[in-house]
């Protein structure tokens, strides 16, 4: 064989190696995996997720220091001193509401009496003209049945001006007393609404100083029951008084108001009543 065929030979061979070298290591490759390159054998690093969003929740904080811990945590002197407060704040607004309504009644009254009575013909036709149950008509049936009756009774040694003066001066004292009634109360709820939340505030810093000399230690968790106690009851007896006080005056300045367009109605038909046109 010549040197060029044996050239030719070798060539061949080294190429036909390198063609089955690749082959020969993946096939050892996937029979064996230990065997692999480090970097085949290294998993792909994975892909982070998002992290879920929070759910918001709401939590109900109950207050162990509001009302409601107050009358659950009160003992009787507490809760009693509390419906009194209540009980003086309801029948100060009833009052005030229903005396309200009444000096608006009566002022209404004034009016109509101004533009009915005093056009009328005589004294009887101006009291017909009156609104039934008024104060006025009141007023006029008052004085008209005093001169009516005036002779051949036992007060007939009674000049007659002097007794229809008397009548109709009774009749304006009964319509100052039914304005005035219910006034007292209010008052009586101003001055004193102040002292009664001041003892349920003493009642509570009472409780305060016991929790106290219980625990050992004065801890903001002992005393804050009672001492919030005793500030609650302090709010609600100032919140019982100012609106008591204020509704009294009030009103005493309306009554004053209207009783004078009363004795000034009563005046002029006490004058009527003499002059004998009836």
């Amino acid at each position: 064989m010549s040197l060029t065929k044996l050239v030719r030979a070798a060539v061949l061979a080294a190429a036909t190696l390198a063609t089955l070298a690749p082959a020969a290591s993946f096939a050892q490759a996937a029979s064996d995996p230990a065997a692999a390159p480090a970097a085949a054998a290294q998993p792909a690093s994975p892909v982070p997720m998002a992290a879920p969003a929070p759910v918001a929740t709401t939590e109900s904080i109950e207050n162990p220091y509001g009302l409601e811990a107050l009358w659950k945590q009160g003992d009787f002197v507490a809760r009693g001193t509390l419906i009194i407060l209540v009980i003086m704040s309801m029948g100060s607004w009833y009052i005030i509401f229903v005396k309200l309504y009444e000096q608006r009644k009566l002022m209404r009254s004034a009016n109509a009496a101004s533009k009915s009575f005093w056009n009328a013909g005589s004294v009887k036709a101006g009291v017909g003209a009156l609104e039934e149950g008024s104060a006025y008509r009141f007023i006029a049936e008052s004085g008209v049945s005093a001169s009516d009756h005036h002779e051949g009774t036992l007060v007939e040694q009674i000049d007659l001006h002097t007794w229809i003066s008397m009548s109709i001066q009774r009749a304006v004292d009964n319509i100052n007393s039914r304005l005035q009634d219910g006034l007292a109360f209010l008052a009586t709820v101003g001055s004193t609404a102040p002292f009664v939340g001041l003892f349920g505030t003493v009642w509570g810093i009472y409780h305060a100083l016991t929790a106290i000399g219980i625990a050992g230690q004065a801890s903001i968790d002992k005393v804050a029951g009672p001492v919030g106690e005793a500030l609650i009851m302090t709010a609600l007896g100032l919140a019982v008084a100012v609106p008591a006080v204020m509704g009294y005056n009030w009103l005493i300045r309306r009554n004053k108001t209207a009783m004078e367009r009363v004795r000034t109605f009563s005046g002029d038909l006490h004058n009527v009543l003499l002059a004998g046109k009836r």
